[in-house]
């Protein structure tokens, strides 16, 4: 079978944060309309429909989002829900991808959305802790920030990452998130300030972890062959990998890295056929600071306990050697779990397009988004280029 390529001819995305006034069919028929009008398309044109979502029955009581995707739009084609944890809107956008690739389809629209402030606290947390172990992880009192300490924690003492470099992550995700008109967070920060933000899991603070926030994604998928005839600018998927590793930490080799990762990313680079020198810029799981750290290297755009020194050094900015997070990353963006994945596509295509404004990395051809479910049990990695790769 000879395999298609496909790119990416439309974008929709909606403002991220605290959204009290829209309710999760809001936020999903806004980013869905947003990129069928970017795309110049009637939605009479989408031959089927994949959807992004973590929790929306644990927080806005709605499940089958399949059913509700294609509702918004009046249609009959099939469209299915899509969860993978925190990796559920690459996951929908690989479906996607297989699906024009195999012929099946030549018109996709890709959604990742999830609604989350309407529920306390300790309501989200015990609902995202469903991406780890249950078992082994949450009966044991464990959360999120708790996982991310100890690889946190292993990594610095294996590597001797300093807490101003681990701090100088939330800094720079800052200032592209200030400079980002859909992100949660729309202020610059100083390290003084990442320091004494309330402690939440030793090493981390408030302002090393990514916050709860609503939103959704969209995107609308395209075989490469008729692209052109609804967009002039299409950017072209080069590579997709997907891997996975143990769902609890205590079953890995090690914590201060991410296997799958690292076979994802093989995977990506090799249908490209790119290294990472080839790369202009990367989105990262930064759900806490220290994933980004271990992201950078893990894809390798520097040796094992370099990344701490290059994000110090100024060199991840958006008009740095090597930026990471142009958006503000999960970290100033906001992380809606389902939507993510497909918000990192959104940012890399608008990139590609030199439409980032003033967050514009200068002369972006190759762009790369790394999404992760979980502490790494599930990881995608995606490669996009604006030509025909």
């Amino acid at each position: 079978m000879v395999e298609r390529k496909v790119a990416v001819i439309g974008v929709g995305i909606t403002r991220f944060g605290e959204v009290w006034e829209k309710g999760l069919r809001q936020l999903l028929a806004e980013a869905e309309l947003q990129a069928l009008a970017d795309a110049r398309i009637n939605p009479e044109k989408v031959d089927m429909i994949f959807t992004g979502n973590m929790c929306g029955g644990e927080f806005a009581g709605q499940e089958h989002l399949g059913g509700m995707a294609s509702s918004i739009l009046n249609l009959n084609v099939a469209s299915t829900r899509v969860e993978g944890a925190c990796a559920s809107g690459s996951l929908a956008f690989r479906q996607g991808l297989m699906a024009i690739e195999s012929g099946r389809a030549d018109m996709v629209l890709v959604n990742g959305v999830e609604k989350m402030t309407d529920v306390s606290t300790e309501h989200v947390t015990t609902g995202l802790m469903g991406a780890g172990d249950e078992e082994w992880e949450g009966f044991q009192g464990f959360t999120f920030p708790g996982l991310y300490a100890l690889m946190a924690k292993a990594y610095m003492n294996k590597f001797g990452l300093s807490r101003k470099q681990l701090a100088a992550v939330a800094v720079k995700n800052h200032f592209h998130g200030a400079r980002n008109p859909i992100a949660q967070y729309r202020k610059e920060i100083t390290l003084d300030d990442v320091y004494k933000s309330m402690m939440v899991a030793e090493p981390l603070t408030l302002l090393d972890c990514s916050p709860i926030t609503d939103g959704a994604a969209s995107v609308v998928l395209c075989n490469a062959e008729t692209a052109k005839q609804y967009c002039e600018a299409p950017v072209y998927v080069a590579g997709s990998g997907q891997a996975s590793d143990t769902l609890a930490l205590a079953e890995r080799s090690e914590l201060h890295h991410v296997k799958a990762t690292r076979l994802a990313k093989t995977q990506a680079f090799a249908q490209a056929k790119i290294t990472v020198k080839d790369l202009d810029l990367v989105e990262v799981h930064d759900c806490f600071t220290i994933a980004e750290i271990m992201a950078m290297e893990d894809l390798g755009l520097c040796g094992n306990g370099k990344a701490g020194r290059l994000v110090e050094q100024g060199q991840t900015y958006f008009d740095g050697k090597t930026p990471v997070n142009t958006s503000g990353g999960l970290k100033a963006c906001g992380h809606p779990v389902g939507a993510t994945g497909v918000k990192q596509v959104v940012e890399v295509v608008q990139q590609l397009q030199g439409k980032a404004g003033k967050r514009q990395v200068k002369g972006a051809e190759i762009g790369v988004t790394h999404n992760v479910g979980g502490s790494g049990a599930t990881v995608v990695v995606n490669v996009f280029k604006r030509g025909l790769p």
